[in-house]
């Protein structure tokens, strides 16, 4: 009983707000205060603030969001394990990715995890912004660049460079830049990362690595409408090669500037520390880790004119 008074309150937390909850959960209003108000009384602690408008966690409630989460997965993963027997996978798992990275390489993986074991079935997140891993309850995340938050692990998929590029209608009218600092007299496509704009580049010149600040008429917090005015000429945009692999191969677009490029950064997946890992999810783990570090990436075929 207190298993599904603690999903009632998780869903509370997810839904923000009694009323939303019981809506998802067909529960009337009362209900759902009943249960929490259960939960209070078995812990002997408020776990929420109410408002009229508003809910918020108190310090326990935070404690046992984290914690819940854990709990209820342990428990799912045993139910699984005695109904289902150790040899099958079964169970939701929850994956966060970039838009660009989710849609044209992961979604494809994930569809052959599920073709392969039609118990599991995927909850994926894109978006290019910070995602909060802990508090929207993601098993998984696939993420470019070094890893910053000290609360999960990391696992090394594959190296990442950050491409300079253009359609070529665009270097049609405007040209190829020569040097970086040529770029201050082209459009450049930045992206925004949360509250900041990434109009700030690295190159290696002279053997230092310099940021140059660029300028341009579009900005975005989707890569992938970064790369769509790329691809349309409208400028010249800094890609991970894993977003546009297909487009440099194409010829949609044209790398720049390889010799001042700074050195690749790292693609990875991140997952919860404190929280032991499903065997569903360590094997979509383990999955990530092998699909992407046993192929070259998109550079190096592209070093090699493959």
């Amino acid at each position: 009983m207190m298993l599904e008074h603690l999903q009632v309150f998780l869903r509370i937390v997810e839904c923000g707000g009694l009323a939303a909850a019981g809506r998802e959960l067909g529960l009337s209003p009362a209900t759902v205060s009943e249960r929490l108000a259960a939960l209070e009384r078995h812990f002997g602690a408020r776990l929420l603030h109410r408002t009229t408008r508003a809910i918020s966690l108190t310090e326990e409630g935070r404690d046992l969001v984290e914690g819940g989460r854990r709990l209820l997965a342990e428990a799912e993963e045993l139910e699984t394990r005695i109904r289902l027997g150790v040899e099958r996978l079964a169970g939701p798992i929850r994956l966060s990715a970039p838009l660009d990275l989710g849609r044209q390489r992961l979604s494809r993986l994930l569809d052959e995890v599920m073709d392969a074991h039609p118990e599991i079935s995927v909850e994926l997140t894109l978006s290019d912004g910070y995602v909060d891993l802990a508090a929207q309850g993601i098993d998984l995340a696939v993420r470019l660049g070094t890893l910053t938050d000290s609360s999960l692990k990391a696992r090394r998929l594959a190296d990442n460079a950050r491409i300079l590029c253009a359609a070529p209608d665009y270097l049609a009218r405007h040209g190829v830049p020569g040097h970086p600092e040529a770029l201050r007299h082209h459009d450049c496509l930045c992206m925004r990362f949360g509250d900041a704009i990434e109009a700030s580049w690295p190159f290696v010149i002279d053997g230092r690595t310099r940021h140059l600040a660029v300028r341009g008429r579009r900005i975005a917090n989707d890569g992938g409408l970064v790369r769509d005015w790329a691809v349309r000429g409208l400028g010249i945009a800094r890609k991970s090669e894993w977003d546009i692999a297909d487009d440099l191969a194409a010829g949609r677009l044209v790398p720049l500037l390889r010799e001042y490029e700074s050195a690749p950064g790292a693609l990875q997946v991140v997952y919860p520390s404190g929280r032991t890992p499903s065997r569903r999810v360590r094997y979509v783990l383990d999955t990530l880790v092998k699909t992407f570090g046993g192929q070259p990436t998109p550079a190096a075929l592209a070093s090699r004119g493959g």
